[in-house]
């Protein structure tokens, strides 16, 4: 099979976490090189360094290619560059926001060096459910550290929404 094959497989392998989501919706899905004798490579980047989830991932990417006639799979782990929200894609915001998790905003840039000590609150997501604006944060965590819970001030319903990395 081919590489970009090979990388559409690994891409459809869903998040356990998000699953109306995939791996290459994330963006977390780095690389998938094929060799001439059948194996295969993988590279993922965790949308955090303790991701309980990057296991299940892994596991679930090499099943996928495995049940799909590729060889020995091999799954590895980048770290750097970190990974970012930004790296979602266009189809995994729109699949989250159908979901009714409210996709992040724009990841905040920093300049190199130290992080400071003070920074200031993202803005509150706009409700998917209704689009308004003006969202109340209720928890800063949800059923995963990386979405905080909010209620939308306009149509009253609680909703998710994905915190920018």
């Amino acid at each position: 099979m081919s590489e970009s094959g090979a990388y559409e497989i690994a891409a459809g392998t869903p998040d356990p976490e998000l699953p109306m989501v995939t791996i290459g919706d994330l963006g977390i899905l780095r690389s998938v090189e094929p060799s001439p004798d059948g194996s295969v490579t993988v590279t993922i980047t965790p949308t955090y360094s303790g991701c309980p989830a990057l296991r299940e991932i892994a596991s679930d990417a090499a099943g996928r290619l495995r049940r799909a006639g590729f060889g020995p799979v091999a799954v590895t782990t980048a770290l750097a560059p970190p990974w970012t929200t930004d790296w979602i894609t266009p189809e995994g915001r729109r699949k989250l926001a159908g979901a009714g998790i409210a996709p992040p905003s724009p990841a905040p840039r920093r300049d190199t060096g130290p992080v400071p000590l003070t920074l200031t609150a993202p803005p509150p997501p706009g409700c998917p459910r209704c689009g308004a604006s003006g969202a109340v944060r209720t928890a800063e965590f949800s059923a995963t550290a990386c979405r905080s819970l909010y209620r939308c001030r306009a149509c009253g319903e609680p909703f998710e929404g994905m915190k920018a990395l």
